[in-house]
């Protein structure tokens, strides 16, 4: 797993650098199209606006030791924004349950660990336990300078079988509305 969390802390340094010379974003009365997002055999599933832009991640490799892993990075140039969702196998023997206290216990200090490492300012703000339609999610909020500017995270972690999921959401520091409303629509699928 600490491959993975590794890769992941880069994709989101890289991505935070494309933040820096985006415009604001002007807030529109209409409600937008839906695209849906969907990890772990649709356990862990949520809507996000179309506004967001879908970049299929590269494939893992064995040499990192990210081979069979996918994910989509997707952008909001208007708001600034960025959703990153990975899916990666877990090691071999390792099986998850789709409420594991222990494997999420064990995946949230690997994640924190590879964050404080990579990023020098990183704060976690709080850590959550959720259960969204059966399965156990930890959510970390956490602040960090990234692309040159401070931003607010939140990323869910969720195992369920021979797979983890890590999501993670972005924005920048002055928009904790828009962060805020993105986060609940996640978590309560509206």
């Amino acid at each position: 797993m600490s491959f993975f969390v590794k890769k992941a802390a880069v994709l989101i340094l890289a991505m935070a650098a494309s933040l820096g010379g985006m415009n604001s974003y002007a807030a529109t009365k209409h409600k937008p199209a839906m695209q849906t997002v969907s990890t772990l055999g649709g356990k862990f599933e949520f809507k996000l606006p179309a506004s967001y832009v879908a970049n299929p991640l590269p494939a893992g490799d064995e040499a990192s030791g990210t081979a069979g892993e996918t994910g989509t990075m997707y952008v909001n140039k208007a708001t600034k924004s960025v959703v990153i969702a990975v899916e990666h196998p877990l090691q071999a023997g390792v099986n998850a349950k789709d409420n594991d206290a222990d494997f999420l216990d064990g995946a949230v200090a690997g994640f924190l660990k590879q964050q404080i490492a990579g990023l020098p300012d990183f704060k976690q703000i709080s850590e959550k336990k959720l259960t969204l339609k059966g399965l156990g999610v930890r959510q970390i909020d956490s602040t960090a300078t990234m692309g040159g500017g401070r931003t607010l995270s939140t990323t869910f972690l969720a195992g369920s079988g021979t797979h983890m999921s890590v999501v993670q959401v972005i924005f920048r520091a002055d928009d904790q509305a828009g962060h805020d409303k993105l986060i609940k629509q996640i978590v309560g699928g509206k």
